[in-house]
């Protein structure tokens, strides 16, 4: 049941990067560097997997969009836990466990073929 788009998909991918790259100062998390570590890199990581997707919003489209929903995925149950995983949940775990669910959710929802294709097929 695909009823995410990509081109929403790709919306939704960086809206995500700028979310995780804010969160620590936003929220007031920033303290912790773990927490930080974790929203930094999930964030660098959306971003250059989004700008390297054969998609709607990528700009090299080298990563064919099966694998980076699969990447999404991965991503998100390594995000959702990371604040059990690596002992930060003491001091914040919501907005890693909101935005990995996200990921869960968008990439197993989301449509792998362009509405083109679809279109024509």
């Amino acid at each position: 049941m695909d009823f995410i788009s990509r081109k929403f998909h790709a919306a939704l991918d960086y809206f995500s990067v700028l979310v995780l790259l804010s969160a620590p100062w936003l929220l007031n998390f920033s303290a912790s560097l773990t927490a930080t570590a974790v929203a930094v890199f999930a964030g660098v990581l959306i971003l250059i997997m989004s700008m390297m997707t054969n998609y709607e919003g990528g700009l090299i489209r080298s990563i064919p969009m099966a694998i980076h929903l699969k990447m999404d995925v991965v991503l998100g149950v390594v995000l959702a836990a990371s604040p059990w995983m690596f002992n930060f949940n003491e001091v914040v775990y919501l907005p890693h466990l909101i935005m990995g669910l996200l990921a869960i959710f968008a990439g197993i929802f989301s449509t792998k073929v362009s509405l083109t294709k679809r279109m024509a097929g």
